[in-house]
């Protein structure tokens, strides 16, 4: 088999990845709102939100700044990150919408991290700059998942109203960044001082 054929295939652990991704959105999707459908709906929502995160973000969010992979711009994404000391857990999102049809989608946010990890995050307390890398270590892994998971801010309720349906809860906030946190793509910005 031809090296390009061999790299077009996926490995046995990305194929388990990809149906548990495809089987946690079957089984989430009924309590999403529709509101994210494809990857320009993302683009559309951050660059709503983008001018008020500049200002000032929210407690639990910020925007990462990347520079592109293929022009060199800046890019912006307003994200949900949380900070922890000098790190900062985020994780690039796959909607059910999204996870069904494609549940290895990659934003372009992500790609550009993997081309070049130097990132600035604005967050509450500031600017900082940092590098990226996707997680793979179990316990890092676990660490990122209750912070990500088990961190509630007041600005949660509004964005669990716009993603789930009915009233939004504790409870609610902390199932949909575990769907999230499983389906996606968790990083951690080491944050320089």
């Amino acid at each position: 088999m031809s090296e390009a054929i061999k790299a077009d295939q996926p490995q046995a652990g990305e194929t388990v990845r990809r149906e548990s991704v495809r089987a946690a959105a079957e089984q989430h999707a009924a309590k999403h709102r529709r509101l994210l459908r494809s990857p320009r709906d993302g683009k559309w929502l951050s660059a709503t939100m983008l001018p008020f995160f500049l200002l000032r973000p929210p407690s639990g969010f910020g925007v990462i700044e990347t520079s592109g992979r293929k022009t060199g711009k800046l890019r912006r994404k307003c994200v949900r990150v949380i900070r922890r000391g000098d790190v900062a857990y985020l994780v690039q999102l796959r909607p059910p919408e999204v996870a069904l049809r494609n549940p290895a989608a990659l934003s372009g946010w992500l790609l550009n991290i993997r081309a070049n990890p130097n990132v600035k995050l604005r967050m509450r307390g500031g600017t900082f700059s940092g590098v990226a890398r996707e997680l793979s270590d179990p316990s890092e892994l676990a660490e990122a998942r209750e912070a990500f998971c088990d961190t509630v801010h007041l600005f949660d309720y509004g964005e669990c109203d716009l993603h789930l349906r009915g009233l939004p809860s504790r409870a609610k906030i902390k199932e949909l960044h575990r769907y999230w946190f499983d389906t996606g793509v968790p990083l951690l910005v080491e944050l320089n001082s």
